[in-house]
């Protein structure tokens, strides 16, 4: 039997709004907060930086294999049922963490990690539209699309930053931020079953996976925007996964900021998207195309510079460039798709960046391994987006975003 928050229904769902925003929150916090953590394994076990990569690469796997699988079944399953087990894996994957610390042990946690987080993603997205759409019937759609960024981008920020202020003053720096999670997920657990369904008397349907679906009719943008998606997803991943041993390189190993790093990264892409999200779609990908590619070069340079603060901030601008040009992209295929294939063209966005977060970290991680130095690998991941972002720009003039 489900439990149920005393008062009304409007009342139910706006608590259950809450709660389902803090669990999202949660969730996403702890898919990034292993980020300051990574150098801190490295020294232990002496893998490469290669070995980081691959576990990364681990996590993408996952959110693909379960966006494409199982993020679009609670559309008829019902939003809880799908989110519950969710939950549960990423209470899976902290176990892992804490119990199976070694190297085959930290890859598997952050596979099971990415099967979490593509199943909550856009179930509690669409949960937390449906919940305010009984709270405050006939209001805008512009209060849960805030909160779920916040939710979203800000608890990736913010789980490397807590993660981090975790370790700079703990002995037990690789179980105690674990630990912490692991009591945060469990709350979430135990409060979902007291947010109401929201998904009630949906035709039953036969399961399928979730599809890609690129319009015919506008390709050249489609094609445009899934490109920029790889370059913007290749910065986010950059900043949780190889941040810490950059800064660590030029200077700065503090755990802390490190987590910073992180946070600045994606608080500047929600901050971008709340802020500036009601731009025109033309607006939003040009103002994304100029702030990513200028944050590119600031990072770069502080890298080569030795200045951890210019780092810092070449993050920032770079993470508000794609958090604007990923609203952008998103926007461009929702409107050059039917409705009945919204989905399927937003999922090909999402598998694009997938790819992009994941690949080019792990060419990263091979360029060092064969000899390269940090600097130079980073020089690379720089010219790749850099060329991304230049010829998804020119198609874009050639084939204009949809209005």
């Amino acid at each position: 039997m489900t439990a149920q928050l005393p008062g009304p229904a409007s009342s139910r769902h706006s608590a259950g709004f809450w709660i389902v925003a803090f669990v999202f929150a949660v969730e996403m916090a702890f898919s990034a907060a292993p980020t300051p953590l990574w150098t801190f394994y490295r020294e232990r076990d002496h893998f490469s930086t290669m070995m980081v990569t691959v576990a990364f690469a681990a996590y993408s796997l996952g959110v693909v294999i379960s966006i494409f699988l199982a993020g679009h079944v609670s559309d008829w399953r019902g939003r809880r049922r799908i989110l519950v087990p969710a939950i549960l894996l990423q209470i899976l994957a902290a176990v892992l963490f804490l119990f199976w610390p070694d190297l085959p042990g930290l890859i598997l946690a952050r596979l099971v990690s990415g099967l979490s987080v593509g199943m909550a993603t856009a179930t509690a997205t669409a949960y937390l539209g449906e919940l305010h759409a009984v709270t405050r019937p006939g209001s805008t759609p512009h209060r849960p699309a805030l909160v779920a960024t916040a939710a979203n981008l800000g608890g990736i920020g913010l789980g490397p930053l807590v993660a981090g202020v975790i370790v700079q003053y703990t002995d037990a720096k690789l179980t105690v931020p674990f630990v912490v999670f692991l009591a945060l997920l469990v709350v979430s657990l135990v409060a979902l079953p007291f947010v109401p369904e929201t998904v009630r008397g949906r035709e039953a349907r036969a399961y399928r996976p979730q599809r890609v679906v690129v319009p015919s009719h506008a390709r050249g943008s489609y094609f445009a925007v899934a490109g920029a998606s790889f370059g913007l997803f290749a910065i986010m991943g950059l900043f949780t996964s190889l941040a810490p041993s950059f800064l660590a390189a030029i200077g700065q190993p503090s755990p802390v900021v490190a987590g910073l790093a992180a946070f600045l990264v994606f608080g500047g892409a929600a901050l971008a998207q709340t802020g500036l999200g009601r731009l025109s779609l033309g607006r939003q990908l040009t103002l994304g195309f100029w702030l990513t590619g200028v944050g590119v070069v600031a990072v770069v340079a502080g890298a080569l510079e030795a200045s951890w603060p210019g780092f810092l901030v070449g993050g920032l601008v770079a993470g508000s460039g794609s958090g604007i040009l990923l609203k952008g992209a998103l926007g461009t295929a929702a409107v050059a798709a039917p409705a009945e294939a919204r989905g399927e063209a937003i999922a090909g966005i999402f598998l694009s960046g997938y790819l992009g977060l994941s690949l080019p970290v792990l060419g990263m991680g091979l360029a060092t391994g064969l000899g390269a130095s940090l600097n130079a690998s980073l020089i690379g991941l720089a010219v790749l987006v850099l060329a991304v972002v230049v010829v998804a720009a020119a198609m874009l003039r050639r084939h204009p975003a949809p209005v």
